[in-house]
Formats: structure tokens, sequence, C-alpha cells
């Protein structure tokens, strides 16, 4: 990825979108060129030159302090995403000279993370990289997710399925957000990881065949997603509501482990409790269907 490109589009992004009345500062004449902040102010608001801003904007953040940073981040008024993000690009700038191809993060879990989430039974459970493939899940899991494994590709990723299934519009009731999130998870992610190519692949693909996608990725959007409420519609119980909470496997720092719970004495609580049995009842079926297939003498 081209590291100069993406320090210069995200601190101007970030620029464009603050207004001198949201910082703080006096709008002198009423015909400003600029959608936001002029590079001038930025630079007085942060405390550097105003040739020293122009020079980091354009790419060239390699050598700045933490101090700086912090500064920029203050006077750009970053959230707590943004703020990861603009380090992680300060850091990948620094080390790009001498980057070497990393082996891509982890695509399978340990078995103990599959007893964990197989001891999670009234709630759906399921484990992610960064790149969103869906590793393992608990059986309530799988069956809230029964959309997204319908992929035959191993793994299923939730990214792929947002912009490229058409059955996504319908799981996802908040479809527009759902893929405003996904989008700036993985920017954040190029940010951490910049030599993943497994990664790079998924982004390569997504660009390629989804214009909603290159328009999201052209934002330079940053986001964490770490607790909130998602709305799914799902085509056996109909619609849920679920609260969910994203937990990184301390053991397994570039893995997620997310559960979604409904608000008791709700229809969604309902709704989860039929696709318990829904999924029992699917399961059982695989299970003798494998068992016949396999029976010795069986024609």
């Amino acid at each position: 990825m081209d590291s100069q490109g993406d320090i210069r589009e995200f601190l101007s992004s970030r620029r464009a979108r603050l207004t001198p009345d949201k910082a703080g500062l006096p709008a002198y004449g009423g015909n400003r060129r600029v959608p936001g902040l002029r590079r001038e102010e930025v630079a007085m608001l942060a405390g550097v030159s105003v040739d020293y801003y122009n020079r980091l904007e354009r790419g060239r953040i390699s050598g700045a302090s933490d101090s700086v940073l912090e500064a920029l981040a203050d006077a750009l008024q970053l959230d707590e995403a943004e703020r990861v993000h603009l380090f992680d690009l300060a850091r990948r700038s620094a080390s790009s000279g001498s980057a070497r191809r990393k082996p891509s993060r982890p695509d399978t879990v340990r078995p103990v993370v599959q007893q964990v989430l197989d001891s999670i039974t009234g709630a759906p459970a399921w484990v992610r990289n960064a790149r969103h493939d869906h590793l393992a899940h608990n059986q309530l899991g799988r069956a809230l997710y029964s959309p997204v494994l319908t992929d035959p590709r191993r793994p299923a990723n939730s990214a792929r399925f947002i912009y490229l299934d058409p059955a996504a519009q319908n799981f996802f009731v908040h479809w527009e957000r759902a893929a405003d999130d996904i989008a700036a998870m993985l920017r954040s992610e190029a940010g951490r990881h910049p030599h993943d190519q497994n990664l790079q692949d998924l982004i390569g693909e997504l660009s390629t065949c989804s214009e909603d996608f290159r328009r999201r990725w052209a934002t330079h959007n940053v986001r964490f997603h770490r607790t909130g409420v998602k709305r799914l519609h799902h085509p056996v119980v109909g619609d849920l509501t679920l609260n969910f909470e994203a937990m990184a496997l301390s053991s397994d720092p570039d893995l997620t482990l997310l559960v979604y719970t409904a608000d008791p004495h709700t229809p969604s609580a309902d709704a989860l409790r039929m696709l318990a049995a829904w999924a029992a009842t699917e399961e059982e079926a695989t299970t003798v269907a494998e068992r016949s297939r396999t029976a010795p003498g069986e024609k």
C-alpha cells in the first residue's frame, strides 16, 4: 500500500471535515476556498510551523515525535480509533524502507477456544480475525450467521458477504451502517498490518468488485467496533435486535470473540430460542444423514 498517499489522504480528509467554528477559530472572510480548516490553521492549533505541517500532510511523517503526533491529533479532534490509526501510519512510514512481508495472521482457532464457544449455549458466539473471517462458532452462532456461511469458500468472510452477496441487504437491517463499519475496520487493520497479504488480497477483491466498497474505502474512515446493537433479519426467525460485545482473546490478540444477547422478555429473546431449536434440529438431521452415508452395508 502507498504509505505516503494514505497519510496525505487521511490528514487532508480529517482537516476538511473540521470547520473553524468546531475548532474554536474565528472564520475570517465569508468566502473560504477549502471546506474545512486551512493548513496554516491546523499548524497553529498543533503548535508547529506551516512548512512542517505541509511536510506532514504530504506524507513525510517519518520521524515525527509522539508529542507532535498527539498535538496533531488534538488539533484535528481525532477520536480514539483515528489517533491509533495516525500512530500506526507513522510507524508504518518509519519502517517502510526495511519492511518485509509478514505471514498472514491466524485462520484457525485453538481447540480450547472452540471448547469455550461450545460452552456458551444460550447466546450466539463466534470468533473472527481482523480480516473478518469467520473462524469458529458455537451452534447458535452458526445458525445466526447461516446466510454468511452459505458461501462455499472457507473461511467465510463478513466483508465479502456484505459487499458481494445481495442477500446481505436483507440480512442486515441497517446495511449502510454495516457497510460503513466494516470498511472502516478494514482500513484500521490495513494501517496496523500493511504487509498482511491475505488482507491486501481481500481489499483488492472488494475494490475490484464493489463500487460501494471503493467509495467507502476512499473516505479513509477508521473505527473500533467493540460493543453495540445489531439488527438482523434472519431467514428462519425474522427480525432480531441483539446486543453484542467484542472481546480480544488475550492469548490470540489477533482474534476477537463476539457474543450476542437479546434483552429479556422481548420478541428477539423469543426468536433466539426459536433459532436455537431450529439449529438443534438441523444439526441432528445433518448428523443422521452423515451416519447413513458412512454406515457399512448401506446402498
